[in-house]
């Protein structure tokens, strides 16, 4: 098994460089391919704001990448949560930390917006600090 960085994932997204996508590409045809959850953020980051793709092709893409027999990411629960949240408007980072804290006592935050998004949601367990 061998892990990724984001930049590979991204070029097996957008194939903006059709060099590096078959590079991409070989090596997730060839190797089972262990995906951080820190990559995905990463990911969804520079899609969102360097190609200016929408929430839903992100999660569609993610999904798609995710599908295959030969990738794993550290915790499938938690991510196929974050991806739930995030295809329900939530911020990709947001819904990852909703997601980390469902396993916990509640998740803490400064961000009174998030509160109010998770409540309306039915999400309990967030907080102001």
């Amino acid at each position: 098994m061998v892990t990724v960085d984001t930049t590979v994932v991204v070029r097996l997204i957008t194939n903006d460089s059709p060099r590096e996508t078959k590079r991409a590409a070989n090596l997730f045809s060839a190797k089972k391919v262990m995906l951080p959850t820190v990559v995905l953020l990463e990911t969804e980051w520079v899609l969102r704001y360097g190609y200016r793709l929408a929430p839903a092709a992100i999660a569609k893409s993610l999904r798609n990448l995710l599908g295959l027999d030969n990738v794993f990411v550290p915790d499938p629960p938690q991510l196929d949560r974050t991806l739930l949240l995030y295809e329900a408007g939530f911020d990709f980072g947001d819904a990852l930390h909703l997601a980390t804290a469902a396993r916990t006592s509640g998740l803490k935050t400064l961000d009174a917006g998030l509160v109010a998004k998770a409540r309306s949601a039915g999400i309990r367990g967030v907080t102001l600090l």
